[in-house]
């Protein structure tokens, strides 16, 4: 039996008059659910038929959260199993002195690609993974916002994490360190495309986790089922809705930084050479802005998760849980003052390593405050014995030990003692596998009913977990000693009579028990998925959220009302009246794929969103687009180029059908209670995407400004080229008509009769400001002599300006788009998704024009 909730903890209803309405839908009409009486014949059929997996090969279209998810999940898991074979071989070799097992090099590409695959492959894409299986259900919503997104983003993922790992079996692996610090990394130590596979497969890769961010960010704040406001959002949702901002603020750092290592690799542009007025420690800032809060964009949806299943196994309400949710709010923000917590032997100032010593401390307090609130909840709580609260507690256990080492290499004196041996790796390997790894593989455990109605064994599971506790503390904690005793990171061999032989062989014999874990763990997993016969084992485990009701195809029968933190436990007749249709969307109302968008706040009804069905466009994108980075890397620009030309063209293919307007144009969605169909503007969930792709595309231009002002101020006595000033006023002038003009496009669709065709004219204009501002910058700076290779401040200002030129592309290419759907009349008004969107990216566009021309105009130069 489920718990039922303690008392005063249900929350009020959502339809009390009292509380004023956010967008002016009446949210006493709240009061008409759940209604009473069958559903009309045929009602769940049609919603069936409506979301139908496609099968045999077409599956490969399906664009279900719940199908891609799983493949994520999957693909994940896989390239966790290959990075741990890889550093079984780098144990293996590591058990004796002087063992030879496998030449320098090989080991070399052996440590690098283990690092990269761990944390670009398998760290994010498991989260983001985990993220798009369980939040449409947690938010009973029918799918995520962007489903086709989520498939470009997850088949980004496989291809391109498929293409840079087989590099190690052809001699092609990068072998410079996960993190390729320049100079090494430079063309003159690193010759060869093994370093341009890195660089270009990982920017790929990003490129999907920053797809599935945006559609997580979307998701969560414009998917919530009615009455779900942020205060009763669900602890993963918020987690989530973290992880999303964290990744489209941090990882365009780690985009610019690799775009900056390729053009100095491919066009000889000083942007880390020192002796032209460029500088190494340029790409340690970027890397370390992005890679220092990548630890926490993973371990903040994986201590939701542990929230979350510590609730269920102890059978309480999670102690604390707005500190909690202040907690990973707190911890988010301070992350992203920690990156140079990595750099203390680099020669910082007094100053600065002081205040990012005081920050690595500061985020251990509220990454504590969630322990210390799990601990509460078990200690108060009845907690079941089985195997996810074995893996909760053991991972905990791991956490906490490697955050106290994590404050030791916080001090800066200690730090210089331990930077670059292996106790800083025992350290992020603590970290890692006890606040996400065991978290991932409880949740394994926890949720696998809910997706595959059958559990995964209780008693190979305890194995698992006994092998992987025990492998943990054997394999790392040794490694604490060999680093305070001197030991080296990324070393092929040592000598002997160093005291290192036994702390080395002890490691590897742990590594060899983690292994067996990890084996049986697949071994029971392929149990419970392939097996013949499926008992129901419905919610295995008595939890309150709402992925535990039953789903389909389409995650949910219908919409509920939500008014309480775990629903389930405080309705036990809301799971029933969810199947049985009797809340909003119980069927499909314009016979295609729908479903609801509510407001950012306080999750009121706006509209009903028609969504986007099986399609190949997704795969045939991201097959293309993998095709124009290989062919890239390979220097076949000929090929390169018809790669980049049909992701193109599959791209805009996959968006031709999105926008579009149904009947009827208002919908009951249950109980009598109309809504639109169709809505453009900030209200709309596409609207919303536009702004965040903006952002994550100005955080991208924001690094290449700071990289700027970060060589002027190293390397001023190479800024010889006197910044020109004839492209300031025709500039200008042009951006600012670019601007007028994509603002002024919806009044004008909106008021006049032939609006739409003037709109297209209008943005068609906009877009040829922009691309004339942009070529008179560019001569403007060749003409006073200025050249990317000759000095830092050419390689700097060039590298912004064919950032800038890719967005001025893209403008150019969305023009044409937009113009194209007018003239098939595919454009119509007042409002319009397309247009509100391409009027965002313009203006957007516009005012990085004026950035780009000013800043490096202005500094030095017109700074007295």
């Amino acid at each position: 039996m489920n718990p039922a909730a303690p008392s005063g903890t249900a929350g009020s209803a959502p339809g009390a008059a009292a509380e004023p309405s956010e967008t002016g839908f009446d949210t006493r009409l709240y009061q008409r659910f759940p209604t009473t009486g069958d559903r009309p014949p045929g009602e769940l059929a049609a919603l069936e038929k409506a979301w139908e997996m496609p099968t045999g090969l077409r599956k490969l279209s399906a664009v279900n959260n719940n199908f891609i998810g799983l493949l994520f999940i999957v693909t994940a898991f896989a390239f966790f199993a290959a990075a741990g074979v890889l550093a079984l071989v780098m144990r293996v070799q590591l058990a004796a002195p002087l063992a030879g097992i496998v030449p320098q090099e090989t080991y070399n590409q052996l440590f690098t690609m283990h690092g990269s695959v761990m944390m670009f492959l398998f760290a994010v894409p498991a989260i983001e993974a985990m993220a798009v299986m369980l939040l449409p259900q947690m938010l009973a919503a029918r799918d995520l916002p962007f489903p086709r997104l989520s498939a470009y983003a997850y088949w980004a993922y496989l291809v391109g994490g498929v293409v840079f790992f087989s590099s190690i079996f052809f001699s092609l692996a990068p072998s410079d360190g996960w993190f390729m610090y320049p100079p090494l990394s430079s063309g003159t130590y690193s010759k060869g495309i093994n370093a341009d596979f890195w660089l270009l497969g990982i920017g790929f890769i990003e490129i999907s986790a920053i797809a599935g961010a945006i559609e997580m960010i979307v998701g969560t704040l414009r998917t919530r089922p009615p009455g779900m406001s942020l205060a009763k959002m669900p602890i993963y949702a918020w987690a989530v809705l973290i992880f999303g901002v964290m990744i489209i603020i941090a990882f365009p750092a780690m985009i610019f930084a690799t775009f900056l290592l390729e053009l100095e690799r491919a066009f000889n542009w000083p942007l880390f050479d020192a002796t032209r007025g460029g500088d190494p420690l340029l790409y340690q800032h970027l890397f370390w802005f992005f890679g220092h809060p990548d630890v926490y964009i993973i371990f903040i949806p994986a201590s939701a998760m542990v929230s979350t299943m510590v609730v269920t196994i102890a059978r309480k309400r999670l102690v604390g849980h707005e500190l909690v949710v202040l907690s990973m709010i707190a911890t988010a923000f301070i992350s992203f003052g920690v990156w140079a917590h990595h750099m203390f032997t680099v020669g910082l100032p007094g100053l600065a390593a002081g205040y990012f010593s005081a920050a690595s401390m500061a985020v251990a307090i509220p990454a504590g405050a969630q322990v210390f609130a799990w601990i509460a909840t078990i200690s108060s709580g009845r907690v079941q014995r089985n195997v996810p609260s074995l893996f909760l507690i053991g991972g905990i256990l791991i956490f906490v030990m490697g955050g106290l080492t994590g404050v030791m290499v916080g001090m800066v004196a200690f730090d210089g003692q331990a930077h670059d041996t292996y106790f800083v790796v025992a350290h992020f390997h603590y970290v890692l596998i006890g606040g996400m790894v065991f978290p991932l593989f409880a949740g394994f455990y926890y949720w696998t009913p809910m997706v595959n109605g059958r559990r995964l064994s209780e008693r190979l599971g305890r194995w698992v977990f006994w092998l992987s506790f025990v492998g943990v503390h054997v394999c790392f904690l040794p490694m604490h000693l060999t680093g305070l005793m001197g030991m080296p990171r990324r070393v092929d061999t040592y000598l002997p009579g160093r005291s290192w032989d036994l702390p080395n062989m002890v490691s590897t014999v742990g590594a060899m028990i983690m292994a067996a874990g990890v084996l049986l763990f697949v071994i029971d997993a392929l149990r419970c998925y392939l097996g013949r016969s499926k008992a129901d084992a419905g919610n295995a485990f008595g939890a309150g959220t709402l992925e535990w009701v039953p789903t389909g195809n389409y995650s949910t029968r219908s919409i509920p009302v939500v008014d309480d933190l775990q629903p389930l436990w405080a309705d036990p007749r809301l799971k029933d009246d969810i199947v049985a249709g009797r809340y909003f969307l119980p069927g499909t109302v314009t016979g295609g794929r729908e479903t609801l968008i509510t407001s950012t706040l306080r999750a009121e009804p706006q509209y009903v969103q028609i969504m986007p069905g099986p399609s190949w466009w997704p795969l045939l994108a991201a097959l293309f687009t993998a095709g124009f980075f290989l062919l890239l890397t390979v220097k076949a620009l000929a090929l390169s180029a018809v790669c980049g030309v049909l992701t193109v063209f599959f791209l805009m293919r996959w968006m031709w059908d999105n926008d579009r307007h149904a009947e009827p144009k208002q919908a009951d969605v249950g109980a009598g209670i109309m809504l639109p169909t169709y809505l453009a503007g900030p209200q709309s969930h596409a609207w919303w995407g536009a702004v965040l792709l903006d952002i994550v595309l100005g955080m991208i231009f924001s690094m290449g400004m700071f990289a700027y002002l970060y060589l002027l101020g190293a390397h001023p006595d190479w800024w010889q080229v006197e910044a020109p000033q004839g492209a300031v006023v025709p500039g200008l002038a042009l951006l600012a008509a670019s601007i007028g003009l994509a603002y002024a496009a919806r009044p004008v669709m909106a008021r006049l009769r032939y609006g739409s065709g003037l709109s297209a004219l209008m943005l068609t204009a906009s877009m040829l400001c922009l691309v004339a501002a942009l070529v008179v910058d560019v001569l403007d700076w060749w003409h006073a002599g200025l050249r990317g290779s000759a000095s830092g401040q050419g390689a700097s200002v060039y590298a912004m300006l064919a950032w800038h030129s890719s967005i001025v592309t893209a403008v150019v290419l969305s023009a044409f788009y937009y113009v194209a759907r007018w003239m098939r009349g595919l454009a119509p008004g007042p409002a319009n998704k397309t247009m509100e969107a391409l009027r965002v990216l313009f203006i957007f566009a516009a005012l990085e024009g004026c950035a780009g021309l000013l800043l490096p105009r202005w500094v030095p130069w017109g700074v007295t």
